[in-house]
């Protein structure tokens, strides 16, 4: 037996700050650069009811982690349940199981956020938000970690959604956050453009981009969710997550190359690529950029070991036994 730690979304509630989650998503993507393995998420999709089981994980050793996420999404209850299981990279003992509820924004924003970091201009200031929910939420955090916001524009189709959305952040972050009424109001003069929605369309129109823009699409985990245009896909720098979902489940590049908009090997290089150095980031400031971010077990273990260590300084979490394979192997009656 060996005792691990269950924590709840409740545990997990603000022990780490954006930027502490930035700090440890950053350092896990260099490890992937240095070729750390990491898988896409495998995707099950159930008809009736509509659902969607899903895992991914990866393997961090300069942490000392490996683990990933497993999640439920639809279903009869239309929610989501995360599980997060972290395990001891020497040793393979399962260290913690982590709700991932609470996190599950902060690890996610924070991907975009390393994406904002490597590829957008280091004086970008003017954010244009494209949704109005926790993963906005997420990703704006995440990126007032990074650069000096001044400005954020919210876009969301239903008015309420992001007025509401705009009045929040703007008492959250030292910004001036004001929700528009369309698209082309997000875009214009942006410098960073953040796409977290749900959209099977192409949310704004690529033509308006600013020169020197930089893009990190969050919603586009699904061959036919493409958040992002031909065009906003044939005038980047694109940088992906991990280059496996390339063929599989990153939406907008998939319809590029199947529309002709793009060659099949447009894409830059992964994100862990640039963070560990072996691949440029941006080389000119027009470069338009784009981080395609569909979700990875990088951020997940990173932001589940931060975590972890916090709950265990805070003496926070309940001690669970796990037993080993072995015991189940003896014959024992």
């Amino acid at each position: 037996m060996t005792d691990t730690l269950f924590l709840s979304s409740d545990d997990v509630a603000g022990l780490a700050t954006p930027a502490e989650y930035v700090d440890a998503v950053r350092e896990g993507y260099r490890q992937r650069g240095e070729g750390a393995p990491a898988e896409p998420r495998t995707a099950l999709y159930n008809d009736a009811p509509p659902g969607l089981f899903t895992s991914y994980a990866a393997v961090l050793p300069d942490t000392g982690v490996m683990g990933g996420y497993m999640y439920s999404a639809g279903f009869g209850a239309g929610d989501a349940w995360f599980v997060t299981p972290l395990f001891d990279a020497d040793s393979g003992e399962p260290l913690a199981l982590v709700d991932g509820a609470s996190m599950n924004p902060f690890k996610t924003g924070a991907a975009g956020a390393v994406g904002v970091d490597a590829l957008a201009r280091p004086d970008a200031s003017a954010v244009a938000v494209f949704g109005s929910g926790a993963q906005a939420r997420g990703q704006l955090r995440a990126v007032d970690a990074v650069r000096d916001v001044e400005t954020v524009w919210v876009y969301s189709p239903t008015k309420s959604s992001r007025e509401s959305f705009a009045g929040e952040m703007d008492r959250v972050l030292d910004a001036s956050v004001a929700a528009v009424s369309s698209s082309a109001a997000a875009v214009e003069g942006a410098d960073v453009v953040i796409t977290a929605t749900n959209s099977p369309e192409p949310v704004f129109d690529g033509d308006l981009l600013e020169p020197g823009a930089h893009v990190t699409a969050m919603g586009q985990y699904h061959p036919e969710k493409r958040e992002l245009d031909d065009t906003t896909v044939a005038r980047s720098t694109y940088v992906v997550d991990l280059r496996g979902r390339l063929e599989q489940d990153a939406g907008a590049y998939m319809h590029a190359v199947e529309s002709d908009a793009i060659e099949a090997d447009h894409c830059h290089a992964e994100l862990g690529e640039v963070v560990a150095g072996d691949a440029d980031g941006r080389t000119d400031p027009d470069e338009i950029t784009v981080f395609d971010s569909g979700g990875t077990g990088i951020e997940t273990t990173a932001g589940a070991a931060l975590v972890y260590e916090k709950a265990r300084e805070a003496g926070l979490g309940q001690s669970i036994d796990f037993a080993p394979a072995s015991d189940a192997l003896t014959g024992r009656e």
